[in-house]
């Protein structure tokens, strides 16, 4: 016997044996969380009170003070908005699977990678929500049970912004807090000047416009906004989304007339970033412009506010001011490239412990 496994041998003894009613300790394995935003359970009032009241509670998205904003928020707002947003998920939802569209894709990027990582031992891939089911604290659970001693952590958003990212980690950390044996863990990065992603959005956009029968003479990249306030206050969002657009530019040929950047959703009396997308469709159409499209390389998968939002309202907004052809680019999805990218990005984060 080696000195190595004879010193193991009389660690063992020292510990003495397992309690017998000590579950079984699972084989090591390496876990790869994927998270996105969330999703409302479904599209009645209680379920979409239920997730507005999580979103709208949460520190990093309303930095208001909670003794101004929490009367706004229980007394007017959860008593208005579930029915209104409740039919604007309606629109959207996919009624063979009962859930969003963003739940379905989420999913299947997990299964994909699942499949495209089936080649390396020992590897768990999961997802989950910021807000709504299944819950980051609940996967995070169920992964360390199934022996995940690292995890790699993928926040599915590739600009940053702590309404986004940093609140994905706030929760995953939160649930690390509450466990006695924690895994190691690494994050993967905002990714917005990633080549691969570059060039992934790049070919979904010259594939769809391929296949219309009209060329737009305006494509509008559509970011998601936050307030002015907090970009001021140092958020590097803004930022991060212009250097998608502009390498975006580059790679397409194209200049700032041809490809522009707006933002979206904003909510509240704040200013928002702008210029605001709703309104430059609308412009748009009025200047005579008759061809647009519009994309959003802020979302990795379609959702609300990009399938009803921009695809529904975006549409009637510029055909009621006088435009003629609008199409809405999708996301990358679970489409191969988006999935290339996730790849991409989630195998140099686990190089080194793999």
């Amino acid at each position: 016997m080696s000195t190595r496994a004879r010193k193991k041998q009389q660690d063992n003894k020292a510990l003495g044996p397992l309690p017998k009613d000590h579950p079984p300790i699972p084989a090591p394995k390496t876990g790869v969380l994927l998270v996105n935003l969330g999703t409302p359970d479904g599209t009645d009032f209680s379920s979409m009170r239920r997730y507005l009241a999580e979103f709208l509670s949460d520190r990093r998205v309303i930095e208001w003070p909670r003794a101004i904003w929490y009367p706004i928020l229980y007394g007017i707002v959860l008593n208005t908005r579930p029915k209104k947003s409740g039919a604007a998920y309606a629109s959207i939802w996919n009624t063979d699977r009962n859930e969003s569209p963003l739940r379905t894709f989420t999913r299947s990027q997990a299964d994909k990678l699942t499949a495209a990582l089936a080649g390396i031992d020992h590897v768990m891939v999961d997802w989950a929500m910021r807000y709504g089911n299944p819950s980051i604290e609940s996967v995070v659970k169920r992964m360390m049970e199934a022996g995940c001693t690292r995890i790699v952590m993928f926040p599915l958003y590739p600009q940053y912004s702590a309404t986004t990212t940093a609140t994905v980690n706030d929760k995953f950390f939160e649930a690390l807090m509450k466990m006695r044996f924690q895994p190691a863990v690494r994050i993967v990065p905002p990714y917005h000047d990633e080549p691969a992603y570059i060039d992934a959005l790049a070919r979904s956009i010259e594939t769809h416009l391929a296949g219309l029968d009209f060329e737009p003479e305006v494509v509008i990249a559509s970011y998601h906004g936050i307030p002015q306030s907090y970009f001021k206050n140092g958020d590097p969002y803004h930022c991060h989304c212009m250097k998608t657009s502009r390498l975006l530019r580059e790679r397409l040929g194209w200049d700032d007339r041809k490809l522009m950047t707006t933002f979206q959703s904003r909510f509240g009396p704040e200013e928002w970033l702008q210029p605001y997308t709703d309104k430059t469709i609308e412009k748009l159409a009025k200047d005579g412009v008759k061809s647009i499209a519009v994309f959003n390389p802020g979302f990795v998968s379609d959702c609300l506010e990009t399938l009803e939002e921009i695809a529904g309202e975006g549409a009637e907004i510029f055909h009621e001011a006088g435009g003629t052809n609008f199409t809405h680019i999708p996301c990358l999805n679970d489409g191969d490239d988006g999935m290339a990218v996730i790849e991409h990005l989630v195998r140099r984060e686990l190089g080194g412990w793999l």
